[in-house]
């Protein structure tokens, strides 16, 4: 350290501070301003940034929150088609089976009349062949010419007997 004292020039120190106040001078002048101007465009990016991120977080939080409102609706519309569908379904069911009651009423109705129809034409023929068997009975009584009445009913009774209705 003595050596650097005894070296020690007063006019090189002096040269040596206006060169190193000039330095600082042109720094401030020129590199400080746009140093700290690209410092504080950086801090404000780095600001932008995080609230960029913050607000992308809250929409994603809404999004988030809007997706569950939507998959609820869309749980409680499937729910609605489901149910309605099930009713549909049921009312068709009932209506196929109403229809089938009616269905079923008609034909018997239908069997019914004929059935009775059937049993007209029956009776109908019945009377038929007991009218034709009493014209016959009474053809046969007259072509004898009986004349006591008790052989005429007998003889109408043993044809009774022997005629077995259809």
């Amino acid at each position: 350290m003595e050596t650097l004292l005894n070296d020690f020039s007063p006019g090189l120190f002096a040269m040596q501070t206006v060169l190193l106040l000039g330095l600082i001078f042109l720094l401030v002048k020129f590199a400080w301003k746009p140093i700290l101007n690209s410092l504080n465009d950086r801090e404000e990016g780095i600001k932008n940034a995080l609230e960029s991120a913050e607000n992308a977080k809250k929409e994603m939080q809404n999004l988030k929150a809007n997706n569950e409102q939507l998959l609820k609706e869309a749980r409680a519309e499937r729910d609605a088609l489901l149910k309605e569908a099930r009713e549909i379904k049921e009312s068709i069911i009932s209506d196929a089976k109403e229809e089938a009651k009616e269905v079923a009423q008609t034909l018997i109705e239908n069997a019914q009349a004929s059935i009775q129809q059937e049993k007209q034409a029956a009776l109908s023929e019945l009377k038929h062949q007991v009218a034709e068997l009493s014209i016959g009975i009474a053809e046969t009584v007259i072509k004898k010419e009986l004349s006591i009445k008790e052989d005429q009913l007998e003889l109408v009774q043993g044809l009774l007997e022997d005629v077995t209705l259809k």
